[in-house]
């Protein structure tokens, strides 16, 4: 029965889901409308915050860019696909592919978001591998694996409210830093990651389509030929010149390339070494930038992985600030703020940490991003929670401002699964040479969804922290 209904809402989406760049534009023309009709912002003031927010994702963009590239190069080396091979040695099913990609994935994005692309490149070297394997529902299950990240080491929520002088401190919201040990590391969260671990791969695996007509890898190719293709380092020796030439022995020399290597690898260790397991996103490409260096050996080499690994990212370079102006919106007019205040005034002591899990989901249509979400929730969520906690002893009222912002956090991450934005990331490694879109994979995320809604939403008002 699940199946069958899962089946249904693909359809559904295959219908009547535009592709991602069109959801952005009028989900841009929505949230523009909303804007001048509730908070009453002049169409001047609504364009000129659009344009203001354009460029407020350019480095953020860029390092999406990076990250993908960086990590599917790595993917591109023969030590990794060694690997890969081994693994499609031991998992020969389509059903244990769903299991070990959405667990390795869940577990990958627990120590950064960033690393869903390593689940990517894992589940399109499987499916390669193995027949039978649906593969926009395992675009799916990577999807919807890397939601765990808002419970680990880079959750944005909770290492911001950590930082010492951050804005809720400097608007006099917050009176201290909130430790990690109170969001990440309290029992809710703790459940919640575990929910994640454990219950998503048995869930999808239940939820994996019984389709007539499985659409494998293959039959989705647009080249028949594709996975056939020349290995890198037999490109690599078709570009040298037929006769020795001192620009091939640079182009093929591992010296100059082992060298810079080991000195980003020293600056690696030192990294780690002087500030612990700080994570984020510029050391990780930095790393995977490194490690893909020392991977392939030459600078030619390296190069064939790069242009092979960045053949599919044209999504992201130009969606990314169309989704940063519509976030321009939502802060510039004002409409951000307005809706968390009619959240947080509708809450009690009871309710407030779903009325913050809705904020949190909700406002993540406009602005998928967590950090830039709460930017614009979080003085009024936690304010409110103030107002409704007054007189309760210091560590209750933390307690409570931890379980609101952990809500949001929640709220934010679960609507990635009805949000294209973060696909973006998923779609440049799996979807590179064949026939799909967003609407062909997102229809798979709606009962996973409604499932984890209902855990979610129980947990964040009844779970003790």
């Amino acid at each position: 029965m699940l199946n069958k209904l899962g089946e249904k809402f693909t359809d559904l989406f295959q219908r009547n889901m535009p592709n991602a760049f069109v959801f952005a534009l009028l989900l841009t023309v929505l949230v523009a409308l909303v804007s001048l009709i509730w908070v009453g912002s002049t169409p001047l003031k609504i364009v000129e915050s659009w344009f203001d927010g354009f460029w407020l994702l350019l480095e953020f963009g860029m390092q999406m860019v990076l990250l993908i590239i960086t990590g599917y190069s790595i993917a591109l080396s023969p030590l990794a696909r060694n690997g890969i091979d081994r693994l499609g040695r031991v998992i020969k099913t389509p059903g244990q592919v769903y299991i070990f990609v959405v667990l390795i994935g869940s577990l990958l994005s627990l120590v950064s978001w960033g690393w869903i692309v390593i689940t990517a490149v894992l589940a399109r070297e499987m499916a390669i591998r193995i027949p039978g394997v649906n593969y926009p529902f395992l675009i799916a299950c990577v999807y919807f694996a890397g939601g765990s990240w808002v419970c680990g080491l880079s959750s944005s929520i909770p290492l911001l409210l950590n930082t010492p002088g951050n804005y809720m401190i400097e608007a006099g919201v917050l009176s201290d830093i909130i430790p990690t040990s109170d969001t990440l590391g309290s029992g809710l969260n703790l459940v919640m990651l575990a929910v994640f671990v454990l219950v998503m791969p048995a869930m999808m695996f239940l939820l994996n389509p019984k389709e007539k007509k499985v659409r494998s890898l293959s039959d989705l190719l647009i080249r028949k030929d594709q996975t056939a293709d020349i290995t890198i380092h037999e490109e690599a020796i078709q570009m040298k010149l037929p006769y020795n030439a001192l620009s091939d022995r640079l182009n093929n020399s591992s010296l100059i390339q082992l060298i810079v290597a080991l000195m980003g690898l020293g600056y690696i260790i030192y990294y780690f070494a002087t500030k612990g397991l700080e994570l984020n996103l510029n050391i990780m490409i930095f790393t995977f930038l490194i490690f893909g260096l020392l991977l392939h050996q030459t600078p030619v080499r390296y190069g064939i992985s790069m242009q092979r690994a960045s053949s599919n990212v044209s999504g992201i370079l130009f969606q990314y600030p169309f989704y940063a102006g519509i976030m321009g919106i939502m802060l510039y007019t004002g409409l951000g703020e307005k809706l968390a205040e009619v959240m947080a005034s509708a809450a009690t002591l009871q309710t407030f940490p779903f009325y913050a899990f809705l904020s949190g989901g909700i406002v993540n249509f406009a602005i998928p991003s967590a950090g830039g979400e709460f930017a614009v929730l979080g003085p009024s969520i936690i304010s409110a929670v103030n107002e409704i906690a007054a007189g309760l002893p210091a560590e209750e009222l933390v307690a409570i401002q931890s379980r609101a912002a952990l809500s949001v956090a929640y709220g934010e991450s679960l609507t990635n699964a009805l949000q294209p934005f973060y696909l973006l990331l998923v779609l440049p490694v799996m979807g590179a040479g064949i026939k799909i879109q967003a609407r062909d994979v997102m229809g798979y995320l709606v009962l996973p969804f409604f499932v984890f809604f209902l855990i979610e939403s129980l947990l964040v008002v009844f779970w003790p922290m």
